[in-house]
């Protein structure tokens, strides 16, 4: 007796992977050119500057794709309607838009969703090159000095694969809040990995010296890169609930310094957009409190960023990396005063989300960039000469 099995259709994602070659080759070919003739060490470097360069625009674009309502711009994953792109589901899309003319199909969002996974499976294979090239290197190692261990490289490759699966998740579940939250959050790591590279790279070939800090200053940083990423967190989750709008005024919220604020249905993490776990919708001032909690959190990471600020700047080597922390969070500041006071706008929304980003460089640049130094105990005769004075 036979049975016929239906195999799965894997054409759509052997045409995003094909997509994903075609779009890389261009910045292959750009850090191939432009390094002719420099060492392997330098030529990696420059791939992984490069990674990291479209990386943060691919994070850009996905918050344009998000604040644009065209995450569901093609309703299945990895295609279009199955089809590689919105030209060959032209038909599907139209009908789609024809049901419901400002719905989340259209073909304007089908494109913006869909250039979205072009580039992200673009970035992908530039991160498949990079582990390549970094395995080689390793192999030759007594030829190549400078080689980094590959486990970086392959960590990152094996990130971006979980961000693909996020990707396709935010999609197949309907832009399930807490997924759009992970998939975020996950974007911003994969910044964190690549910098980490590019950093340890640059130290081990020589071309960057490490600063040390004090143990204190140095757990400062890393609490303030924390309150940073949980920042992030809470930003991600008023995206996500569209919960900007719930306070339109400030420093007050609703006219008031504390309005109606429901925290239990706001941080009810796992449930669908815009609903409970129990299938009711959520009350407004859940969406307050969302939103509110964000602001009360921003006073909190903004004092800590100035209080950062002010303690790296009278340690030698760290000024320009320190004046771009001041200016990325002042330009916090002032995107997200822009979004509310301004009704959301597409520019300021998206330059928020730039800004998280830049943050989360600058601060793996310098947690990378610095160690931990404690000063050395003072010698006996040291301590006499001081207690004598």
């Amino acid at each position: 007796m036979t049975m016929d099995v239906a195999s799965y259709d894997w054409s759509p994602i052997a045409r995003m992977m094909l997509m994903g070659v075609v779009l890389a080759l261009g910045p292959l070919a750009w850090v191939a050119l432009r390094n002719r003739g420099a060492s392997p060490a330098r030529r990696r470097r420059a791939l992984t500057l490069l990674t990291l360069f479209l990386t943060f625009d691919l994070v850009l674009f996905g918050a344009f794709t998000r604040l644009t309502d065209s995450g569901l711009g093609c309703p299945d994953w990895p295609g279009c309607y199955g089809k590689a792109s919105p030209i060959g589901a032209h038909a599907e899309i139209s009908a789609a838009q024809t049901a419901m003319p400002t719905g989340p199909v259209t073909h304007t969002k089908a494109w913006i969703e869909m250039v979205h996974r072009y580039l992200a499976t673009a970035v992908g294979v530039l991160i498949l090159a990079l582990a390549a090239v970094s395995w080689a290197a390793w192999r030759q190692r007594p030829r190549d000095p400078h080689a980094i261990h590959p486990g970086w490289p392959t960590l990152t490759l094996l990130w971006v694969c979980l961000q693909g699966a996020f990707g396709a998740w935010t999609v197949t579940l309907k832009l399930f809040p807490a997924i759009v939250v992970l998939h975020l959050l996950g974007g911003l790591a994969l910044l964190a990995l690549l910098c980490a590279q590019v950093v340890r790279d640059a130290r081990r070939t020589g071309a960057l010296q490490a600063v040390g800090l004090s143990p204190g200053l140095r757990g400062l940083l890393w609490g303030t890169a924390a309150l940073v990423l949980l920042q992030i967190a809470l930003g991600g989750w008023v995206s996500t609930n569209y919960a900007v709008l719930a306070c339109s005024d400030f420093p007050t919220c609703q006219g008031s310094w504390w309005p109606a604020m429901d925290f239990e249905q706001a941080f009810q993490v796992w449930r669908p957009l815009g609903r409970l776990a129990d299938g009711s919708h959520i009350a407004f001032p859940a969406l307050t409190a969302i939103h509110y909690v964000h602001r009360l959190a921003a006073y909190a990471v903004l004092a800590a960023m100035a209080l950062l600020a002010w303690r790296l700047w009278r340690v030698p080597g760290l000024q320009r990396p320190v004046r771009w922390l001041a200016a990325l969070a002042a330009w916090q500041f002032g995107t997200g005063l822009s979004n509310v006071v301004l009704d959301w706008p597409l520019v300021a929304a998206v330059s928020h989300t730039g800004g998280a980003a830049g943050l989360v460089v600058v601060l793996t640049w310098l947690l990378c960039a610095t160690d931990a130094v404690r000063s050395p105990a003072p010698s006996r005769l040291q301590s006499r000469l001081e207690a004598a004075r």
